[in-house]
């Protein structure tokens, strides 16, 4: 039998949550954004989730999503989840929800997508030090 075909990204985008309509089963992505901004370091991100369209993938695939600070290729989380894609003609979904994420510093960050310890795709994102709000005196 030949390979499974190896997935291709058509998008990746970091948003606040998902929501998938129970009769369509179309998905809403909600509070899309590029950056983090804190006031002070280390910071806590509560919640975010990363959404990936892929196309090309056509059966069972183990994923490993990676969240990775560049500048020194710390590795800040991992995930796996398996995944099941009916053919290739459809593009499938993804949606990795992760909790409390610890960025230790400002930086440049990037997600890296696995589809069978092979790299499909990166997403970065910048880890931005906001002004701190003045204090009241």
């Amino acid at each position: 039998t030949s390979a499974r075909p190896h997935p291709s990204l058509n998008a990746m985008l970091l948003c606040d949550l998902t929501i998938r309509e129970h009769g369509t089963g179309k998905m809403s992505l909600i509070g899309i954004f590029e950056n983090i901004s804190a006031a002070r370091f280390p910071v806590v991100h509560r919640a975010l989730t990363v959404y990936a369209k892929l196309a090309d993938a056509e059966g069972d695939y183990a994923i490993r999503l990676e969240l990775l600070r560049v500048d020194d290729s710390h590795m800040v989380a991992q995930g796996t989840l398996r995944a099941a894609f009916a053919d290739r003609m459809t593009p499938g979904e993804l949606t990795v929800n992760l909790e409390n994420l610890g960025f230790e510093r400002p930086g440049r960050y990037e997600f890296r997508l696995y589809a069978d310890d092979r790299f499909v795709a990166g997403k970065a994102f910048t880890v931005i030090q906001a002004p701190a709000a003045p204090t009241a005196s």
